[in-house]
């Protein structure tokens, strides 16, 4: 049996990303982003009510600042309360899965997409590559998390920073490209 473009998709090979079923997938998504981004402070059942449609997992303790978007929602796996300050985009096109007690600033940009180098082979195909963050990152605002990392538990990602490859679990890791900086310490649980 032939596979579909949603299994090469979310198996990381080059899929047709004009599919149909991708299209009205992407649709319900963004529909429903709209939905949620359109929803006031005081409507808490509404937008629990669309984040248990839109996610994965994890709608039911997502602590969500819209607004947010993201390409299909269904590939975003989130553990027990994660926190999304305003403006944040996940393209999921790949899964996401996210841990229990990560926080993300506003504008973070979490990026599963890619595309192939060869511009012809990109004109019509796409790829994406699975991201993973543990439990209880901190992840800095306007920081850009690249396609195929996995971040450790406990890290802190500095403000801004270019996450292009794997961090370790109880770091804190900054820059363009982003890199370790210093291991956090028991010393850091008395600093603010």
């Amino acid at each position: 049996m032939a596979k579909t473009e949603w299994d090469k998709m979310i198996s990381g090979e080059l899929y047709d990303p004009f599919d149909k079923v991708l299209a009205q997938a992407r649709k319900r998504a963004r529909d429903l982003c709209q939905d949620l981004n359109a929803t006031r402070e005081s409507e808490g059942k509404s937008r629990r009510k669309i984040l248990r449609e839109l996610m994965g997992k994890g709608g039911n303790t997502v602590w969500m600042q819209p607004p947010f978007y993201c390409d299909y929602g269904c590939n975003i796996f989130l553990g027990k309360r994660v926190f999304f300050n305003f403006n944040c985009v996940v393209l999921d096109v790949a899964p996401v899965t996210i841990g229990d007690h990560t926080l993300f600033g506003p504008a973070v940009q979490i990026y599963t997409a890619t595309h192939p180098f060869d511009p012809e082979l990109r004109r019509e195909q796409e790829y994406a590559k699975p991201i993973t963050i543990g439990s209880d990152v901190w992840v800095g605002g306007g920081a850009i998390i690249c396609p195929g990392v996995t971040i450790g538990s406990r890290s802190v990602i500095g403000a801004g920073s270019v996450v292009t490859r794997d961090i370790p679990e109880g770091v804190f890791a900054a820059g363009n490209p982003c890199r370790v900086i210093r291991e956090i310490t028991d010393d850091d649980k008395a600093n603010r």
